[in-house]
Parts: structure tokens; C-alpha cells; sequence
């Protein structure tokens, strides 16, 4: 009898120690940072992801947008939250595969202060221009800025972002002469196209796109090796500039120390949530493809994609901070 009560209570703690590494998750509201400006492509998914989580937990997953330094400024919130699962980042290429290699003392290490979750969307930037710009083309587009050295301005959402660096990498390659001109959000990039004070932009699909369609800018070329399904009568940058890539993708981190079976069930819930119909169908009007991974596809992924633009950013010779 007392080895059977011994056994059981040795099952039982067991159990208890079980339960105390895979705590029940959401307990309470969930904050979900995005380090850009509301209504980016960033921010949307952030929005379809947290509203189905919401309605499968019945807990708040409030979006807190805290845009500014090219998403540095949320990033770092996020790495010195709370490592419990309340707190998650939805970040970008630029946040966690440009910015360790651009910034110079960055107050966080976007490798081991986080933990990997899983990928939500890739998508292509689109090479959009004012339509007061003479060209048709993108052979034309080259041609005219290599003739015009430093009279075009181009925006992005901040130094270091995907828009950043694909117009640097079209500098490049190119040696055309442009001026960089920073704005805080995508939206914004648009309002500047509209209204005249930037001549171009490689910006997300997700709000370029439908611009495009209604006339307000000119569609010259997506950045992705391959044209894309929402657009492919407009041809890709490598067509023309061979082996040139610069696609954009965003994700889900939580901070280092976060348990991995909140994690797992963080993933696996995103997973099902990018495969119903009606996201599909939403993830194509923004003009993105789904891209659920497990924690550690999504890991490896990160990786290869830092050492990419970590060796572009060197040949480009771009770096913030002292």
C-alpha cells in the first residue's frame, strides 16, 4: 500500500511539474506590439491574427502600435516585456534580419531576446512612381534615373526597412542617384506619392497595389523572382536587373524566456488561422501568401534571411548610430 501511495504521489507531482511547465494560456489581455504606424501591411495582419485569437479565447488581444527608429522603437518594448505569453511582436525583415547589421548599440539583441513564433505573410515591394514621372517601363524607369542623379526622392517607412534597402540594392546596381526620404508608415509613403513631395517607392503591394490600380501612382515592377498572382501582368526588378530580390515578410516573436509550449500553441493556433478560407481570401487582397511555420522553420528562415541583407547592408555601406 505505501509503494502505491508513493507511486501515486510521485505521478501526481509529475503532473504538477507538467502543468507548471505548460501553463494555461491566455489568462489574461495579450498585447500584441507592431514597431510601425497603423495601416501597414504589418499592422493589418497583426489585426486578422489578433482578432481570431480573440474570438477562440475570449480574451482582449489589443494591437499597440509604437512605430518610430525603423520599428527599433516597439522591438525594444517588446524584448523587455514579461516573458509570459502576454506580450507577442509582430515584426518584419527589417526588424529582426536588417536592423542587427544597420544599427549601431541597439538597446536589444534581435536574436537572443526573442523567441521565434512563426511567420504570417510574404510579400513583394512594388516600384511604384508619381505619374508626372516620364517613364512607362522599368527599363525606362532605369534609364531615366540614371540620367537624372540625385533629382528623384524615394520614401519608405524608415531607414532600414525592406523599402529602404530595395531602392538602395536598385542603386546599386544600377548607379543611379536617389534621396532617401523616410516616412513612418506606408500609408504615409502613399499620401507623399499622391500629394507630390516623393517621386517613387518600392513599397508593400498591400497598400501600393490598389493605389496602382486606381491610377493614383504608376506600377513599374514587384521586387520577388517571380511576378506576382495579385499583379502578374506587371513584370518583376530581376527581369531586367538579374538576381535582384527583396521580398518583404512578417512574423510572430515573443520574449526570450517565454515557455515553449505557450509558443507551440501560439504557433499551431496562427497555423489554423492562416488556412481558413476567408484569411486566404483576405491575404490575397492585400496581395501576400500565407507563410505559417513552425518555430523552428521559422528560426532557420530568419537566419537565412540575416545573412542576406546582412551582406547587402555591408556593400552598401549603410549604418545608423554612433
Amino acid at each position: 500500500m505505501k509503494r502505491f501511495l508513493a507511486a501515486v504521489g510521485l505521478t501526481l507531482l509529475g503532473v504538477g511539474a507538467v502543468q507548471a511547465q505548460s501553463p494555461a494560456w491566455p489568462q489574461k489581455q495579450v498585447t500584441v506590439i507592431v514597431p510601425f504606424g497603423a495601416g501597414g501591411t504589418t499592422d493589418l495582419f497583426a489585426r486578422i491574427v489578433a482578432e481570431q485569437l480573440q474570438a477562440k479565447y475570449g480574451k482582449p488581444f489589443v494591437i499597440e502600435n509604437r512605430p518610430g527608429a525603423g520599428g527599433n522603437i516597439g522591438t525594444t518594448a517588446a524584448a523587455k516585456a514579461t516573458p509570459d505569453g502576454h506580450t507577442l511582436l509582430v515584426g518584419t525583415v527589417s526588424t529582426h534580419a536588417i536592423n542587427p547589421f544597420l544599427y549601431k548599440n541597439l538597446p536589444h539583441d534581435a536574436e537572443k531576446d526573442f523567441i521565434p513564433i512563426t511567420g504570417l505573410a510574404k510579400l513583394p515591394n512594388l516600384l511604384v512612381v508619381n505619374p508626372k514621372i516620364p517613364v512607362k517601363t522599368f527599363a525606362e524607369f532605369v534609364d531615366y534615373a540614371k540620367q537624372n542623379p540625385g533629382k528623384l526622392n524615394y520614401g519608405s517607412s524608415g531607414a532600414g526597412t525592406s523599402q529602404h534597402l530595395a531602392a538602395e540594392l536598385f542603386q546599386l546596381k544600377t548607379g543611379a542617384k536617389m534621396t532617401h526620404v523616410p516616412f513612418r508608415s506606408s500609408q504615409d509613403i502613399v499620401n507623399g506619392l499622391i500629394g507630390g513631395h516623393i517621386d517613387l517607392a518600392f513599397d508593400n503591394m498591400t497598400i501600393a497595389w490598389p493605389q496602382a490600380q486606381g491610377g493614383t501612382v504608376r506600377a513599374l515592377a514587384v521586387t520577388s523572382t517571380e511576378r506576382s498572382p495579385q499583379a502578374p501582368e506587371i513584370p518583376t526588378v530581376a527581369e531586367t536587373l538579374s538576381g535582384f530580390d527583396a521580398t518583404s515578410w512578417n512574423g510572430l516573436w515573443a520574449p526570450a524566456g517565454t515557455p515553449q509550449a505557450i509558443v507551440d500553441t501560439i504557433a499551431a493556433d496562427v497555423k489554423a488561422i492562416l488556412e481558413k478560407p476567408e484569411v486566404q481570401k483576405k491575404a490575397a487582397e492585400l496581395a501576400s501568401t500565407p507563410a505559417p511555420m513552425t518555430p523552428k522553420q521559422f528560426a532557420d528562415y530568419i537566419q537565412s534571411e540575416r545573412q542576406k541583407w546582412s551582406e547587402v547592408v555591408k556593400t552598401v555601406g549603410i549604418q545608423i548610430g554612433q
